[in-house]
């Protein structure tokens, strides 16, 4: 359960878009206003046919906001102020439309004018059907806005209004409040420490994320499921803790993640060369899901269906990145991190991969298709060091994983201090920001 008391005195804008889950919104005003905050809403067209003003206003016991041109509020610049006047901007919720605008900077109405205009944080709760969210438009639409720093929360598995099983549903309104808790908490956690060095800061981190795609004509070429999400999550994770990132990135729908130097290739002999342009550093997290092989030679021209046997593709052995990236030598990082992407005995061939590749620890994460962590938003992990610890990650959001083993890195390059002799304990580590 998160700590509520965050939310006291908060101001919390709610936009309340076009979809069925609009009908939560009341109960979700409710919650909140009992948590001590400061809920207003704005109600687009769609919301309108889902739930009344009227419903919300009572609810809120504030104006309900709806019309662009409504000359009494934009005598003073209403959609400038309805943000100014808030703490956060909740979009719940947010339906694929509302999020498609929010991508591509559309204000066509006051909601998507507001979300424009604000400077403020903004949580959006996505709601809308299965296919819809699955679509890859909607999907790199999410990505966009994760990239841009909107907080995602859900959405959940379960049945739609329209008969159909899958992600879609709209978080449920207590878990709505627990996220803005927790967002403010970690607002708040993170501000006495605004002053301190970043753990990493000085430190270099070199990331691959992504796919491969190997070239077997001009048109075609062999590749993987790999979406690049939690490496790009990996990167943007080290750069918050004030490393340096070289990110090296195979083709992905993704937006480069901020301040980290964003290195984009197709192939795996093209990922190793940027690699080792990219050398010295202190760090790197293979996160890339590097295709193993090659076609030993291209054909220099589309290949043609004749009616005949399908040509033979001879395939060539790629280069192994990550042992050749934690082999010994004057440029080997301090740290080499790999991913063990298995489908099977996940733990044992993480195992095996770590003893194999000489690297120092490796994230396995089971890729199954029943897991949908290719392409997917979350992650089940096992960290697994050479030392022999193991920890035993729960299902997260792969920016939470990406967080978590940022963290590690940071423990793991943070200088020993001496304990107090009285305390009974050999050392102690600088706290690493949670």
């Amino acid at each position: 359960m998160a700590d509520h008391s965050h939310l006291r005195g908060r101001r919390v804008l709610l936009i309340v878009s076009g979809g069925i889950a609009a009908y939560k919104t009341p109960e979700l005003v409710r919650r909140l206003r009992e948590r001590g905050c400061a809920v207003r809403c704005v109600l687009t067209d769609g919301g309108a046919r889902f739930v009344t003003p009227l419903a919300l206003q009572a609810v809120s016991e504030d104006t309900v906001y709806r019309d662009l041109w409504d000359l009494t509020d934009e005598s003073e610049m209403g959609h400038i102020q309805l943000s100014r006047q808030a703490d956060v901007l909740l979009v719940a919720p947010a339906s694929a439309n509302i999020l498609a605008k929010m991508a591509h900077g559309l204000a066509d109405d006051l909601a998507s004018t507001v979300l424009l205009a604000t400077d403020k944080p903004v949580l959006a709760a996505p709601a809308m059907n299965v296919r819809m969210y699955d679509h890859p438009a909607t999907q790199a639409n999410l990505a966009t806005l994760a990239g841009r720093g909107v907080v995602l929360v859900g959405p959940n598995d379960g049945v739609m209004a329209c008969g159909e099983y899958g992600p879609g549903r709209m978080s449920e309104p207590l878990e709505l409040v627990d996220a803005l808790a927790d967002f403010f908490a970690a607002r708040a956690a993170r501000a006495p420490q605004a002053t301190a060095p970043a753990p990493l800061a000085g430190r270099h981190a070199l990331v691959t994320s992504g796919p491969t795609h190997e070239p077997i004509d001009p048109v075609r070429y062999i590749a993987n499921r790999s979406s690049g999400k939690q490496g790009h999550a990996v990167a943007a994770a080290l750069a918050e803790l004030g490393a340096r990132v070289t990110l090296v990135t195979g083709p992905v729908a993704l937006p480069d993640p901020s301040g980290v130097e964003t290195i984009k290739v197709e192939t795996a002999a093209e990922m190793l060369a940027a690699c080792r342009r990219a050398l010295p550093a202190d760090i790197v997290v293979a996160a890339a899901a590097v295709a193993d092989w090659r076609v030993a030679e291209e054909a220099p021209r589309k290949l043609k269906k004749d009616g005949g046997p399908l040509p033979p593709l001879r395939l060539a052995e790629n280069p192994d990145i990550l042992a050749t990236l934690a082999t010994a030598g004057p440029d080997r990082p301090e740290l080499v991190i790999g991913f063990a992407a298995e489908t099977t005995d996940l733990v044992a061939y993480a195992r095996a991969k770590l003893a194999r590749k000489g690297c120092d620890w490796i994230v396995a994460n089971d890729v199954s298709p029943a897991t949908g962590t290719f392409g997917g938003d979350s992650n089940t992990v096992h960290l697994i060091r050479r030392d022999g610890g193991e920890e035993a990650w729960p299902p997260l959001p792969k920016a939470e994983v990406a967080r978590r083993l940022a963290r590690a890195v940071a423990a793991r390059f943070a200088p020993a201090v001496p304990a107090d002799p009285a305390a009974g304990t050999d050392t102690v580590q600088p706290g690493i920001p949670a």
